[in-house]
This record gives structure tokens, sequence and C-alpha cells, in this order.
């Protein structure tokens, strides 16, 4: 498999684990050093992100892939993927959204791991 579509994988596979609220899989592709930098500037680690997806805080629904632009540096990549998401966040009711996540990503003993997201509109 080319590269670029592992790390496309790695980016679909995330929001699989948000969507059926996977902790394993959530864990299988965050690296340790996580950070999702949401819209608002908040920025939560790995830990709070899985917790928040685990309780409910984060409610993810389902997910088309629109678009996954991937640059590779060796590695180290960054994947812009652009989603349309239904999703219900902090307390809000549920919407679509145009979600694009900033993806940078680190190339770890052969697996590739998301070592921050940082989210807005599109």
């Amino acid at each position: 498999m080319e590269e670029k579509e592992r790390i496309r994988n790695v980016y679909m596979k995330m929001y699989d684990g948000m969507i059926a609220r996977n902790e394993a899989v959530l864990r299988e592709v965050l690296d340790d050093s996580f950070v999702l930098v949401h819209m608002t500037g908040m920025r939560q680690p790995k830990e709070e992100f899985i917790g928040a997806v685990l309780n409910g805080t984060l409610n993810y629904y389902s997910a088309e892939h629109e678009h996954m632009p991937v640059d590779i540096n060796g590695d180290t990549a960054v994947l812009t993927g652009q989603s349309y998401v239904a999703a219900a966040v902090f307390g809000g009711g549920r919407s679509n959204w145009h979600l694009q996540q900033k993806c940078s990503m680190k190339k770890i003993d052969g697996e590739w791991k998301i070592t921050r997201s940082v989210a807005s509109t599109y």
C-alpha cells in the first residue's frame, strides 16, 4: 500500500473510532503527544479528547470524507482532511459540519500516528 494511502487510512480510522466511541482505536491512531486544537482555540490533549468522546461531550455520528491531500516529508506528514460530519459537541444539538482537520503525523516504528489536529470549517 502506498504511504499516502496508509496515512489516509489512519485519518479515516480516527473518525471510525470517534463515531464508534472505540477507545482502543483512538489510542492506536493518536500518538501520546496528540493535541486537538478546536475551532475556538481550545486545546485538548489525547487523554482529555478521548475522555470527551467516551463520555458524550463530543458525539460523532457520521463522516463522509471528501478531500484528503497528503504531504510527506520523511517520517512526518500533514494530511488536510475535509469531511462532512454529523456531530453534537459540548452540549449543542446535532448538526452537520464541513469539518477540516489539518493533521500532523509521525511515522513511529513503521506506523503513522496523529500528533496534532487543528480543526476548522471549509
